[in-house]
């Protein structure tokens, strides 16, 4: 599947804790047209703008947000069947099992390869 290369309207709820990174998804997806929401650096913030905004596209998780796991924002969008990938420094075998299937890229990201695995 070709990744397109420009999103508009497409609402991609970014979180993150690392402000440089944050900063650099944001950048990316916004040059493509995509409406950014967030980014946020915790999950209570990522858990009330899901909340707050009917429609969500797509999602770009941190697991570990100043030392707060964030598998319960994932969670709420499995069950809003938002997709999402998770960009992270964990191996993938410390997903819990719920999350096995789950898209993922390791840090350091590349954001061109965080957006691929989010659409492709």
């Amino acid at each position: 599947m070709t990744v397109p290369q420009t999103l508009p309207g497409y609402r991609v709820l970014l979180v993150e804790d690392e402000y440089f990174i944050a900063m650099e998804l944001a950048d990316l997806f916004r040059r493509r047209g995509a409406d950014v929401v967030g980014p946020v650096p915790s999950v209570d913030e990522a858990l009330d703008l899901i909340a707050a905004n009917a429609r969500l596209d797509g999602a770009v998780l941190d697991i570990n947000l100043h030392g707060e796991m964030a598998y319960p924002v994932a969670d709420m969008l499995v069950a809003r069947k938002v997709p999402f990938v998770f960009a992270t420094g964990y191996d993938r075998e410390t997903l819990p099992p719920r999350f096995a299937q789950a898209r993922f890229c390791n840090k350091p990201v590349v954001v061109e390869q965080v957006v691929q695995a989010l659409l492709g």
